[in-house]
């Protein structure tokens, strides 16, 4: 219940700063989350790859 609520509340603060940002500000921000995303999905495959390898 705890979980849910901490998960509910942070859900809120998250969508009602995107609500209240400009649309721009809000696609860079999107972009630079989607990249850094990208980022570490790349290096954390590579990195599987390593180790299966071994």
């Amino acid at each position: 219940m705890l979980f849910l609520v901490a998960a509910l509340l942070l859900m809120g603060i998250m969508l009602g700063t995107a609500a209240h940002l400009p649309v721009p500000v809000t696609v860079v921000a999107a972009t630079v989350i989607a990249g850094w995303l990208l980022v570490f999905f790349l290096r954390e495959r590579r990195h599987q790859a390593e180790v299966t390898s071994r």
